[in-house]
């Protein structure tokens, strides 16, 4: 199996790409990585033990995380991010994982590779933390507006990844709206109810944001604009409860006497919630493997988007979508 890595986007760049893919390397000796970057920074980075597994693939160029999509597209077609997909088209990688910017990424990829048969638009899918695991969401802000159809195609993507990542036989679907009765929600929303009512997936009907954590769903489907602005009230607000915890239990000697015998509860809580899990969020739809890491993850976050690349190259997602897409 190999992975073609983005080696010089994001915030960090080679600091966080090529520590996380060298040491997936050691840990993997079947994989190989595609390092695609500058070459003369790139490959005093890479160990001779390691040469056999890790090769560099030159590339001039850099998507800025703030570089419109339109003009990472057309003008740097010898970025590190076009390379890197480039690779996937060719054949000569499985999956690309790019920590580069969002809007580049999927504009590129969805250029290079293109969609999938019967898929419109591909979707941004990750996992969030919920009561007894986590949950699947999609789509996370590729598709600011979307067709009934096209969220009746995101619960299909959706039920086929959590299914694979977590040896699932029928992922329990939901449609997220302001209320789970028949009548509630816009006309998209009721059309696309009615879509995955009567498809072959195990779809329980409307659930609200609440629900999304609760773990009474294993894919939560949205439209982009509800699932970005969804997303980003997540992580605000898991700040707020670490900042108002680290306040509380610091007010007075008492509360940091009670703060030393929690401290195992609240590592535990902390290593539960750590985003850095959840790190690599999936570009679906397309004909080839897509991931995308977050801009800032750090070396052990990106090893996470690198192992959500290697599930889906092992379990052959773009074909199992297209299978089930056939199917329904």
């Amino acid at each position: 199996m190999t992975i073609a890595v983005d080696a010089m986007s994001g915030d960090y760049g080679v600091r966080v790409c090529v520590p996380a893919a060298l040491a997936m390397a050691r840990e993997n000796p079947a994989l190989t990585f595609i390092l695609v970057g500058d070459a003369s920074v790139l490959e005093p980075m890479v160990p001779a033990d390691l040469s056999g597994q890790v090769r560099i693939q030159h590339s001039s160029e850099i998507v800025s995380m703030d570089e419109k999509p339109v003009d990472a597209l057309r003008k740097k077609k010898d970025s590190s991010m076009r390379v890197a997909i480039d690779l996937v088209k060719k054949g000569d990688a499985d999956a690309c994982v790019s920590a580069g910017n969002t809007g580049a990424l999927m504009a590129t990829a969805k250029f290079v590779l293109k969609t999938l048969p019967g898929i419109d638009r591909p979707a941004i899918m990750s996992a969030v933390p919920s009561i007894g695991g986590h949950t699947h969401m999609l789509d996370l802000g590729a598709n600011s507006e979307c067709s009934a159809e096209q969220l009746f195609q995101f619960g299909v993507m959706g039920s086929v990844v959590a299914a694979d990542f977590h040896g699932m036989e029928s992922p329990r679907i939901g449609l997220l709206n302001i209320g789970s009765e028949e009548l509630k929600g816009n006309e998209t929303v009721r059309e696309a109810h009615a879509l995955l009512k009567a498809s072959s997936l195990n779809y329980v009907g409307f659930v609200e944001g609440n629900d999304i954590f609760r773990g009474t769903v294993d894919v939560v489907v949205t439209d982009g604009f509800t699932g970005n602005i969804s997303l980003k009230t997540m992580e605000g607000a898991a700040q707020m409860i670490s900042y108002s915890m680290r306040e509380e239990f610091t007010r007075g000697w008492l509360r940091k006497l009670q703060a030393l015998a929690a401290l195992p509860a609240l590592r535990a809580m902390r290593a539960r919630m750590d985003p850095r899990r959840y790190n690599g969020a999936s570009l679906l739809g397309l004909n080839g493997i897509v991931v995308k890491s977050h801009g800032s993850a750090d070396e052990l976050a990106f090893q996470n988007a690198l192992r959500t690349a290697v599930v889906e190259v092992e379990k052959d997602v773009p074909q199992q979508i297209r299978r089930t897409l056939q199917e329904d």
